[in-house]
């Protein structure tokens, strides 16, 4: 079971920082003209999207265009979570309704990105709104274009809310902002989202104080960036929340996402945990199953006649299979309550099945030290071993 934490949070903000966009007229002149057959997916409106334009430039305006201009603001939705909903149903939903908050705006412009190549990533944060904190999470994007980090926030981008109310309006200070600049605004939970080589501190956010301060440790994001992106779920999970708690647990909102980063870590592990116990029964019954094989060929009398190497080979192999899969399994970390009967039938298994190819073992042993004439009155019939299920 995965636990997922939904952002929402009412935009309203005047502030200017966003990139001058007189050149991507032509490009919003297109993506305004786009076919209705072509906006039924993000596979599709990416292809249109590709086909029309060649630069990542110009690629990433249309996907920030065109989520702004299509998806309204939900008010009606701001406060309803959805933990079971996966990416795929959230951007489905908001596809077809054309509504969405703001986990559904950055999903969406994620996904338009992934899906166009552009490196892109949807950053979980907080932030203030006309220098006052905001009292919901906010969810917002990252894409790297020619080289270069900058952010996006296509909610803030679509149009504000005023009196209840929402009022489309294309808002350019939210495209294409860099990092340096958003930041005065837009908070990451996990410091690694600023994009700043000395990250801003959530008390120094509450301050004001975003000026770039030299004196701290240099943090070098492109690089922890790349050693996130070839972590496991559950070491980005852990690392993550090291981040967070790190940055300090300044309001309620990190203190969430910290507590809700840990859930999903301990979850992550039981899943990996699981995932494990899997393979360790996968390879024990492949051992069983060349046990077995032996066991039907020392039934043989050792027919037909195999060289000594390879009739040590035929119960070595699934006796260190067995070794191994018993120092896996009491290796593996928690599986969960309702898996746990389940692991000690599995170790009671595996612990008995090792001990039969002890035996076959040293049956071996003591066969190849013997002359062939001695061998052949060594024999007597041997029962066969069940495979494991789970």
């Amino acid at each position: 079971m995965k636990i997922t934490v939904l952002l929402f949070s009412i935009f309203f903000s005047l502030l200017s920082f966003g990139q001058v966009t007189a050149e991507y007229g032509f490009v919003d002149a297109k993506m305004a003209s786009i076919p209705v057959s072509a906006t039924t997916s993000t596979t599709s409106i990416a292809n249109f999207i590709q086909s029309n334009f060649k630069s990542d430039s110009d690629r990433i305006r249309a996907a920030f265009f065109w989520t702004t201009s299509n998806i309204r603001y939900d008010l009606a939705d701001m406060n309803v979570t959805r933990y079971s909903e996966s990416r795929e149903d959230k951007i489905n939903r908001a596809l077809q309704s054309k509504k969405g908050v703001c986990s559904h705006y950055a999903a969406i412009f994620n996904e338009l990105a992934e899906k166009m190549g552009i490196q892109s990533y949807v950053i979980e944060g907080y932030n203030k709104q006309n220098g006052k904190l905001a009292n919901l999470a906010h969810a917002w994007n990252a894409a790297k274009i020619d080289s270069k980090w900058y952010v996006f926030d296509p909610t803030w981008g679509a149009g504000y809310v005023n009196n209840g109310k929402f009022f489309k309006k294309l808002n350019n200070s939210y495209f294409k902002v860099e990092p340096s600049k958003i930041i005065s605004t837009h908070m990451p939970f996990d410091y690694l989202w600023q994009f700043l080589n000395y990250p801003v501190t959530n008390g120094e956010f509450y301050e004001g104080k975003i000026h770039v301060n030299k004196s701290k440790k240099y943090f070098d994001f492109e690089r922890e960036i790349a050693k996130y992106n070839n972590l496991s779920q559950t070491d980005q999970l852990f690392e993550s929340a090291q981040r967070i708690e790190k940055n300090g647990l300044k309001n309620a909102l990190i203190i969430e996402r910290y507590d809700g980063k840990k859930k999903q870590l301990v979850h992550s592990r039981k899943n990996t945990n699981i995932d494990k116990l899997n393979s360790i029964v996968s390879e024990m019954n492949e051992a069983v199953a060349l046990l077995n094989d032996f066991i039907h060929y020392r039934n043989q009398q050792f027919k037909p006649t195999f060289s000594d190497v390879e009739i040590n080979n035929m119960i070595q192999t699934p006796r260190q299979k067995l070794v191994k899969c018993q120092n896996d399994i009491y290796a593996i970390g928690d599986v969960g309550d309702e898996n746990r009967s389940n692991l000690l039938v599995i170790k009671k298994s595996i612990s008995t099945t090792l001990a039969k190819a002890e035996e076959h073992a040293l049956f071996v042993q003591n066969y190849l030290s013997k002359s062939k004439l001695v061998r052949k009155t060594m024999f007597s019939k041997s029962s066969w071993l069940r495979a494991s299920s789970r």
